[in-house]
């Protein structure tokens, strides 16, 4: 049985989501949640193995969320659900953790078994969102940041950061404290001229799929 949470401010399309789930074998609705700290605070007491969330959220995106709740339950798998074609959110949800990022457009039969390749650990991405994703990719390779400027054990930590690991993961993978994987993370992020981990990922996501090297 594939527990899941669903996370979306429409109450309609919430209702309609469990109505699908509850009519389809191997499912169960773990709970419901409309904003994205109701969805932590959910997913932390429910554990689902699948949290189906819309991007777009009133409190703060549904992706930072994901970030969030797989920093905090590995184990859980998120498959973000939007009716936006946005090269830049997909991006973002796949580098953020989301094992998944379909449109809402998609058929019922096409989203359970969307979900029920996300519960089994698949990373899954809508084709119409993958090529857009991977056109943002490349284009993104042709500007963007020099690496040779980190040092080994910055690259290290970018890379990690890249495979979805926390600050906390991270010093512990390399022996750290964790306040000083803070303060390299800190220091990549301004050599690089980047805002935050997710841009950081972002850029290993992008040299990865772009048969780049860090």
């Amino acid at each position: 049985m594939t527990t899941v949470l669903l996370v979306d401010d429409h109450s309609v399309v919430r209702m309609g989501l469990k109505a699908l789930l509850s009519r389809a074998a191997g499912f169960q609705v773990a709970g419901e949640a409309a904003t994205g700290r109701e969805a932590l605070e959910k997913a932390a007491a429910l554990r689902p193995d699948v949290v189906l969330m819309d991007v777009r959220l009133p409190d703060t995106s549904g992706i930072e969320t994901c970030r969030m709740i797989r920093e905090q339950l590995p184990d859980t798998k998120v498959l973000m659900l939007t009716s936006y074609d946005d090269d830049e959110a997909a991006v973002a949800a796949v580098v953020a953790g989301a094992a998944g990022y379909i449109l809402k457009h998609v058929e019922a039969d096409e989203l359970l078994r969307a979900i029920r390749l996300v519960a089994q650990g698949t990373c899954l991405l809508d084709p119409q969102v993958t090529r857009g994703v991977m056109e943002h990719l490349r284009a993104g390779a042709r500007t963007g940041p020099r690496l040779d400027q980190l040092s080994e054990r910055e690259q290290e930590i970018l890379q990690l950061i890249g495979e979805g690991l926390t600050n906390r993961e991270i010093a512990a993978r390399l022996y750290l404290a964790e306040k000083t994987v803070r303060n390299y993370v800190s220091s990549l992020l301004q050599k690089l001229n980047l805002s935050n981990r997710t841009q950081a990922a972002a850029l290993v996501s992008r040299n990865r799929l772009l048969g780049g090297r860090m």
